[in-house]
């Protein structure tokens, strides 16, 4: 059978960079570290916090708090820096703090907003890296902060552990460059981005933003831990765990294995909070442990959520005209849904993506998954493949990692199997560095929706392109960049907003009051806390993004990938990357496989989202 045909024209998709992208499920490849949160509201008082559950304390003492020494350079050297003189946490002296604006601002103690300043008519010198005319950060991105007033005197010392008046510790945790996982996972993009070049990219980035975001005359004090297992060792996650509590002590951990929660159940166990430390869990884990644990992309429940909107309202009832087997073209649609078992809780999940498709009277014809393993991942795709044909599917729902679909493809191709390809948002499965390893005949049959959103050039709207502008070179890992940055990217948007007194429960109130970020074409939209976006079932919510694009694959589309490779086959965003949150999702057919009105790459940033242009400041 062929695959069926698609009127397309050289042109690009708008995704972000990719790389060494780590975590499964868990680090969301989006230019979202750019898209600082607008943290400008007072805290919610009915947002579950650490300090309602406990979990904000202090754990039972392990060892005395440490200053740790900054990662090395060296991937070779040990994995845990040594810590230097030990000093007990001491509470704060018995002076006032620095700055204090009354407390009728909404804001936290010590802190001031652009906007917040225009309404009380309070004078601010506001210094070089404030625009203001904007009110936002003089940084050439559409989605710059807004300006929060310089601080000036003392911020409370050692408000919490990690924590002194001069640093914060914060622990960036990398898999092992020898990580056979990972390995077989980039092998597939060419990844040859080595540790040493992603410190000193994360490096760079701290230096970028402690230069215009507010810090209370902190700075982060960054200690770099390499696996000590694979992604998926649950022994040596929580080892590594264990060792960062107790020769580090930091205030927070960025960054874990991505194919075993254990590392970040064992922070949690000790009170230290952690952003994307492994796979995507259920709402009860992330209430359970309210404050310690966050996440940049949706969770595997919300995407459910979703998709089964998608399909509810844009397939359920049709014909499988996509389908590349002319005979499914003039079928009624029957799905089957192919995912991937990435943790005890992904059994659970299938069970409530079916409840959530069957809602919308639509059901799964034929469920099989599978297991990341390299050994046995082609076998496994012969039997699931087999069993789709066998059960009639002409639509096949794929939920996994972006290695798989180059084997499911491959083996269809082979048993002359030619469905319908849905894709779900699942991570990196909608970039063209990875889809462009799938077997295209098959893939010119692939459409769904995209967590990811319309690129822009990286050269002009990027992670890249602001490292570039500010530090006058590229990034030593100029294809890693774009997931590497939002986990500063948020830290420091956060950060801001909190004021001097920095602890675990001020982070979070920090958090859960910042508004939701901007709605754009070319960024996902983030939120956190209780917005009213979900149902009631998925709040407090503790995971970031909160919309959908619409896509579908153009095997004959030429231009760059999300790391700058030149090359044929790319993703259309539908609308020009119109983005939808749930509810949104328009009814009616997909608007796959048709030209107009679909981007692949925007050459400049499309009306609205343009970036005004500065001169860096000097770090």
């Amino acid at each position: 059978m062929q695959p069926a045909s698609a009127d397309s024209s050289g042109s690009g998709p708008q995704l972000t960079q990719l790389k060494r992208w780590g975590p499964l499920g868990a680090i969301l490849v989006v230019v979202v570290v750019v898209v600082a949160l607008v943290l400008s509201g007072g805290g919610n008082d009915e947002a579950e916090g650490p300090e309602a559950s406990g979990a904000g304390a202090d754990p039972e003492p392990t060892s005395a708090p440490t200053t740790a020494q900054a990662g090395s350079n060296d991937p070779s050297t040990d994995a845990t820096p040594e810590p230097s003189e030990t000093s007990a946490v001491t509470e704060p002296e018995p002076r006032p703090l620095g700055t204090d604006y009354g407390p009728d601002t909404g804001l936290r103690p010590g802190v001031m907003s652009w906007d917040v300043a225009q309404e009380m008519g309070v004078d601010i010198e506001w210094g070089p890296r404030c625009d203001t005319e904007r009110g936002r950060l003089a940084i050439p991105s559409f989605f710059a902060a807004a300006c929060v007033a310089p601080y000036e005197g003392w911020n409370g010392g050692a408000t919490d552990r990690g924590v002194t008046e001069d640093t914060i510790r914060i622990v960036w945790w990398i898999p092992q460059e020898v990580d056979f996982i990972m390995l077989y996972l980039t092998s597939a993009i060419v990844n040859d981005d080595t540790n040493a070049q992603e410190i000193a990219t994360m490096e760079g980035l701290i230096e970028y933003y402690e230069t215009y975001y507010e810090t209370y005359g902190r700075n982060v004090e960054l200690s770099v831990v390499q696996g000590s297992g694979t992604i998926s060792d649950e022994a040596a996650a929580r080892a590594d765990a264990v060792k960062i509590a107790e020769d580090i002590d930091p205030f927070m951990v960025w960054g874990g294995p991505g194919l075993t929660n254990a590392f970040a159940e064992e922070l949690a166990a000790r009170g230290i909070p952690c952003i994307s430390c492994g796979p995507g869990q259920s709402q009860d884990y992330y209430v359970e442990n309210a404050g310690l644990a966050y996440t940049l992309g949706k969770g595997p429940d919300q995407l459910n959520t979703l998709v089964a909107e998608y399909v509810g309202k844009r397939l359920l009832g049709d014909n499988a005209i996509h389908a590349g087997d002319p005979e499914y073209r003039n079928r009624e649609r029957i799905f089957g849904r192919i995912w991937i078992q990435a943790s005890a809780a992904s059994p659970v999940l299938n069970e409530q993506f079916e409840e959530a498709l069957a809602a919308f009277g639509g059901e799964i014809a034929e469920s099989q998954s599978y297991v990341l393993d390299p050994g046995t991942l082609q076998e496994s795709a012969s039997t699931v493949i087999a069993r789709m044909k066998e059960a009639g599917v002409t639509s096949v729902i794929f939920n996994g990692d972006p290695i798989a679909p180059r084997e499911f493809t491959n083996e269809a191709a082979a048993q002359d199997y030619w469905p319908e390809w849905i894709v779900t948002g699942s991570v990196l499965v909608d970039t063209a560095a990875f889809s462009r390893t799938y077997n295209q005949e098959q893939w010119a049959n692939g459409f769904g929706i995209s967590n990811l959103s319309a690129r822009v050039d990286r050269q002009v709207a990027s992670s890249y392109a602001i490292y570039n502008w500010f530090h006058g070179e590229e990034p030593p890992a100029d294809d890693t960049i774009g997931v590497i940055d939002p986990l500063p990217g948020l830290f420091y948007s956060v950060l801001q907003a909190v004021g001097p007194e920095l602890t675990v429960v001020g982070f979070h109130e920090a958090l859960f009051a910042g508004e939701p970020t901007a709605r754009a074409l070319t960024a996902p939209s983030l939120s956190y806390g209780v917005q009213g976006i979900w149902g009631p079932e998925y709040e407090p919510d503790y995971r970031g993004v909160d919309d959908v694009a619409e896509v579908w694959w153009d095997p004959d589309a030429v231009g760059p990938d999300e790391i700058d490779r030149d090359g044929t086959g790319l993703w259309r965003f539908v609308n020009g990357g119109e983005r939808y949150k749930p509810g949104e999702i328009p009814e009616g057919p997909p608007a796959a496989f048709v030209l107009d009105g679909t981007v692949t790459i925007y050459d400049a940033p499309p009306p609205g989202e343009d970036r005004p242009a500065y001169e860096p400041l000097t770090p």
